[in-house]
């Protein structure tokens, strides 16, 4: 199955049974035509195999720590850091990438992770702690209190699902295909971004604009 209609079948699961993983790699797919995406699932599942964590801190120290994940401070822009494979080749990553790493490890071994998105940060947080977070881009453990002096206030301290990631990812990726002008990107970044649903509508026009 083509990476385009691999992604549009994931849209059509309901929110419990969305694999976000399986996704974030469809969009790398659409960079990297070359990549086997049954082969970047094992990668992730031999990642989780090889961890002894049973805590979100643990999953922390093991990622950001052991394993050398960490954010791209020096070219955070690069569209790289947005494909989960590449996350994984360079470790390296942005915040969103980041979390859903940790989200899809945390799930293969038993650590319920969520993300948690804010206007200009990603984080995730345990699902059975409410006050065990960790800032994705530098593997920093935070609390409550931590969250709230560092982005300013607990408004935004509230997990997304899947889908909500999944087009968060991509709205990023538009943007920097905007900032490129690169028309190509634009076309296959907002074909994606129409079959997540709530999706804004105005995506669709927007998508029949580019076609023409």
């Amino acid at each position: 199955m083509e990476a385009l209609e691999r992604f549009s079948a994931l849209m059509l699961t309901g929110p419990e049974g969305f694999a976000l993983d399986e996704a974030a790699l469809c969009v790398a797919a659409h960079a990297h035509p070359a990549i086997d995406i049954d082969e970047q699932l094992t990668r992730l599942d031999d990642l989780a195999a090889a961890s002894r964590a049973t805590t979100l801190p643990e999953l922390a120290t093991y990622l950001w720590g052991e394993c050398g994940f960490s954010g791209d401070r020096r070219t955070y822009y690069d569209r790289e850091n947005s494909y989960l494979d590449r996350v994984l080749d360079r470790r390296l990553g942005i915040p969103i990438s980041l979390a859903i790493l940790a989200i899809e490890i945390g799930r293969r071994i038993g650590i319920g992770v969520v993300g948690i998105g804010m206007p200009v940060h990603f984080m995730v947080r345990s699902a059975s702690d409410r006050d065990a977070y960790v800032d994705p881009f530098s593997g920093a453990l935070l609390d409550e209190d931590g969250c709230a002096r560092l982005f300013h206030g607990l408004t935004w301290l509230v997990p997304v699902g899947g889908f909500s990631i999944c087009a968060r990812l991509l709205a990023n990726l538009k943007a920097i295909a905007r900032q490129e002008a690169d028309r190509e990107g634009l076309i296959w970044i907002t074909r994606l971004r129409c079959l997540v649903p709530g999706v804004p509508d105005a995506e669709r026009a927007e998508l029949a604009r580019l076609l023409t």
